[in-house]
């Protein structure tokens, strides 16, 4: 039964003529039936897809572009010596993680083309007027507020995700907007090299050009965000009638009949529950290295031997290794229909990244182990995400529990940004990502352990006592409390 369960149900139609075409849930998939789904999620990855991952891309571009603004001139004309840079790199991530759960709940109440690319320009705009930053206390007021309204993006995008796709479809497409992040770390040093170059244009140095025009870049795409995002697959306009149909039928049964609606018990639901936290905890081991490549890859890079300029460069190999390999990840993970098979291996090939970063000494090969931790550690992310979407019954529950783990999660950026203060071989933030890798690995293998158990005790208590999917409605509060729900491995 629990195979069955992750696998998703079967939705079918009973006529090929959109305006005659009637949807039921049937127990096996046609060749009609798999056309139509394949044709649907194609139209959802088409239109749903490059618009969101254009968002994180500007988001992530804009939380860590301090990093290649520090490199190239920022640090000495801020005086940020000693840990300022530290303390303004990690200042963001109070409010971003506090901010999330609270902001996942206002998009549910309000509608996502509204509030997303909302908190869009409030952000594009300070990352605007952060050129004109004079000052280590105006950097730091500025990265609080820059961090309190980039908070309800990931989460937000993550939770809109699963409102369009069944549990065994989100990983890979997690992954493709996961992915642009490491677009925009690779495209970022290139793109600050370019930048550097205006220096005086306009009274500005070259690292306020780098905040002035990302910043700016961020609104425009915002201003226009409304026209071109759909907010639910009932009002979705470039679907046909028979696709809204399937799409919404398919998500009704994927849901395995919990509530959808807003009750606040929901929220307690999540709060409440130890797997949420122990996810948490798996997460954050991926969260510090991987903001610690983004904040500090072109730093690392720099202290290995290579100028500022190609430091900047440098930094583009890791990130396009760990977008191919977040994307191949999230493809498979979805095909197996595994989850914690694919942290662990994750965690193990970062892990190997880190020690080859932390004992060699030659600049090549030092870089080759920056390359292997992004392309190891990087891709556990969104499957992580994908796992907590899957085992979380009910729409609020499953969009708190999101929140939760990447707020709570994103809490490690500021781990991140202190543990890396020993120039040039960093021993002791290195030795902190192994620590947490390794604790990652270990947690992965004690949830699949959990989870599985919970499974047979659940298809137990099911034969015992006659419970069918018949009953389903007598479990709609019940979220994955409900004997019929199944955990994904």
């Amino acid at each position: 039964m629990s195979q069955s369960h992750f696998d998703g149900p079967k939705v079918g139609i009973d006529a090929i003529d959109d305006s005659k075409a009637t949807i039921h849930i049937s127990g096996g998939a046609t060749g009609l039936d798999s056309k139509l789904h394949a044709r649907v999620l194609r139209k959802l990855d088409w239109h749903l897809l490059p618009l969101v991952s254009l968002l994180y891309f500007l988001s992530f571009l804009d939380r860590t572009n301090i990093g290649n603004a520090r490199i190239a001139g920022m640090g000495n004309d801020l005086d940020l010596v000693g840990l300022r840079y530290n303390t303004a790199a990690a200042i963001f991530f109070i409010p971003y993680s506090l901010a999330q759960p609270p902001s996942n709940v206002i998009l549910k109440l309000f509608r996502p083309s509204r509030w997303i690319p909302l908190i869009m320009v409030v952000w594009g705009l300070i990352m605007t007027l952060m050129c004109l930053v004079k000052t280590y206390p105006q950097l730091l007021v500025a990265r609080i507020f820059l961090g309190l309204a980039e908070a309800g993006l990931f989460p937000g995008v993550a939770y809109y995700i699963s409102l369009w796709y069944p549990r065994v479809e989100r990983a890979k497409r997690l992954a493709i907007f996961t992915a642009s992040a490491t677009v925009a770390g690779a495209f970022g040093g290139v793109l600050a090299y370019a930048i550097i170059k205006m220096e005086g244009i306009g009274g500005l140095h070259g690292w306020q050009w780098i905040f002035c025009l990302e910043g700016a870049t961020t609104v425009l795409v915002a201003l226009a965000a409304p026209f071109a995002m759909s907010d639910y697959p009932e009002t979705a306009t470039f679907l046909t009638e028979v696709e809204r149909q399937y799409i919404v039928e398919l998500m009704k049964a994927d849901s395995q009949g919990l509530a959808t609606h807003y009750n606040f018990q929901f929220v307690l639901q999540a709060l409440k529950d130890y797997k949420i936290y122990l996810q948490f905890v798996i997460y954050i081991g991926f969260v510090v290295p991987a903001y610690a490549l983004a904040l500090f890859a072109p730093t690392i890079i720099n202290e290995l031997g290579f100028t500022a300029a190609n430091a900047e460069l440098l930094t583009v190999p890791p990130f396009a290794a760990a977008c191919v390999s977040t994307i191949i990840v999230g493809i498979y993970s979805d095909k197996h229909r595994s989850r914690g098979p694919y942290v662990a291996a994750g965690a193990f090939v970062g892990l190997i990244g880190i020690i080859v970063l932390y004992t060699q000494v030659q600049p090549g090969v030092a870089l080759l182990g920056v390359v292997l931790a992004a392309l190891g550690i990087v891709p556990c992310v969104p499957v992580v995400l994908a796992w907590v979407s899957s085992n979380a019954g009910g729409d609020i529950k499953r969009g708190v529990a999101i929140a939760i783990v990447n707020g709570l999660g994103n809490l490690g950026g500021i781990c991140a940004s202190f543990i890396f203060f020993d120039p040039p071989r960093f021993h002791v933030g290195l030795n902190v990502c192994m620590g947490l890798l390794v604790s990652s690995i270990l947690l992965t293998f004690v949830s699949m352990w959990d989870l599985n158990r919970i499974n047979k005790e659940k298809e137990r208590l099911c034969s015992e006592s006659g419970v069918t999917e018949d009953q389903k409605d007598e479990f709609r509060e019940d979220g994955d409390d409900s004997p019929l729900f199944r955990y994904a491995l």
